[in-house]
Parts: C-alpha cells; structure tokens; sequence
C-alpha cells in the first residue's frame, strides 16, 4: 500500500490530504511574545506520517526538513486530544462503505503481538517472546480485510478477553443481522471459550470458530461456506508494514491508540476507494 511518497522529504499524498485536512481543529491563539512562525499543518501531518511508517523516534526528525521533532509530537497529541485520528478512521469507513460496501456477511477478529521495550499502559510480559514486554491489538475487519473494530491490551492478555470490547469499538453503523442477512463471526481455536459464544449470541453473529467439537461443525454445515479468517491475518501484515505499530515506542494508552486509528484510516481510505 503506497501511503507516503518522497518528493523533497516524505508528503501525505494530496488525495488523502484532502480528506484529512478538514477534521483538524482549529488554530489556537499564538502566544504573546512568540516570534517563531507556527509550522504548517501539512507539515506536521508529513513528519506524524514519517515517523507511523517507520517508526523512527520522534527526536530523529531534526534531520530531516519536514518539522521539528517538538512540534511534530505537539502538534500530534493536540490532534489526538480533539479525536482526529479516530475520525479520520470513522470517515474513511463511511467512505468506504458508501462507494464499495462494508461486507457485514462474514467478519474476522484475530489479535496480534508486538514488542514495547518501554513498557507503559497496556503492556504485559510476552509469552512468546521470553517474557519481555509487549503489546496485543485485537482487530476486527470486514470479509475483504478492512477494519472495523480495535482494542488493545498487553501481550499477555488472552484474544478471547478483548473480543467484547473490539466488538464495541464498530465506529460506524452496523445492520441489524436478520435470518435472511446472517452475519458471521470467524474466529480460531483460540476464541472457543463459553464467553466467546455468549457475547457472539449477544451481539447477533453466528459463530465460525475452527473446529473443536460438534458445534463448530454443525455451524459449518449449516453455513455451507468456509471460514474467512485469513482476511484479518492479512490486516495484521498490513498494520505492520506502519513500523510504529509493528514495535511500539509509546507508553500512553492514548498515543499507542492514536498511531493504531490513524493506520486503520489509511487503510480504510486506500482500499477502494482512494488511487492506489
């Protein structure tokens, strides 16, 4: 997915900009007694970008020409203060859906783990990584692969435990699933807990998990299509392509979340619906 060009540093391409530049609040009040020129938006969306896709620290930006490495991260946490990325997220799905269609007939919700050496909120020891600190996002995506819903815990958290809450996080409308519109739930084996089918029942999915034992199966006959959870798999490939996300750096929950949004609003915005 081509998301950030090089063309005398790295830009935002014009037609994502487009869509982005509208959400951002507006300017505050300039200092009294502040002489330096505040640094353009466009600017400071280039170096947010820089940093997201790979995942240099925030420090590094004084070699490049694009914006200081203070205001960059200023600049950054006011955006994500007034819920820009999660919006851009949120237009991108309404976009998305109004020119392609969100394909609620099967969706997909896998979690994934990465490493974050400073440790900070939403973080545990990684069971497969020596007991290091690490991250999970626990990510749902439609049956092509787009995102709908995240959550995030520490790498110790069990899949099934934030499936609830990644369900929750759907930002746009959802249809109501009907005997003749099913939705389903494609899930592995690691989701086949009795929590997991109660907050499926509860949330109108038929379950798709892989087989364990007889009920899984009958779902199977009785859906007579097989399991799409390869979609989300290529999701988590995508989202680790933003090298920000595929190690996180950052300590806040609100930060880490801000980097994650914005990554499923590219993805969201480029499938389909912007030139790729």
């Amino acid at each position: 997915m081509g998301v950030v060009t090089r063309d005398d540093g790295w830009r935002v391409p014009d037609e994502l900009w487009a869509k982005m530049e509208p959400l951002l609040p507006a300017r505050p009040a300039h200092p009294l007694g502040c002489h330096n020129p505040r640094t353009p938006d466009r600017r400071a969306m280039d170096a947010i970008f820089l940093v997201l896709r790979t995942g240099m620290q925030w420090r590094a930006l004084k070699a490049t020409r694009l914006c200081g490495p203070s205001s960059a991260y200023r600049r950054y946490r006011e955006w994500l203060a007034a819920g820009v990325f999660q919006e851009f997220w949120r237009q991108g799905l309404l976009m998305y859906d109004s020119l392609v269609g969100i394909a609620w007939d099967w969706l997909a919700a896998d979690g994934a783990q990465g490493k974050a050496p400073l440790g900070g909120e939403k973080t545990g020891p990684n069971p497969t990584d020596r007991g290091k600190k690490g991250s999970k996002r626990s990510v749902l995506t439609d049956s092509r692969g787009v995102p709908v819903g995240l959550a995030v815990g520490g790498a110790n958290t069990n899949d099934h435990k934030l499936l609830r809450q990644t369900i929750e996080s759907i930002c746009v409308p959802r249809p109501r699933p009907t005997r003749q519109q099913p939705q389903g739930l494609c899930l592995d084996a690691g989701y086949d807990y009795a929590e997991v089918w109660q907050v499926a029942e509860s949330f109108g999915f038929t379950l798709h998990v892989k087989p364990r034992d007889y009920r899984t199966r009958a779902v199977e006959r009785q859906a007579h299509k097989k399991a799409r959870r390869w979609v989300v798999e290529r999701t988590h490939s995508w989202h680790n392509r933003f090298r920000r996300i595929l190690v996180r750096w950052e300590k806040r929950e609100d930060t880490w979340l801000g980097m994650l949004h914005l990554a499923c609003g590219v993805i969201a915005w480029f499938h389909g619906v912007l030139p790729k």
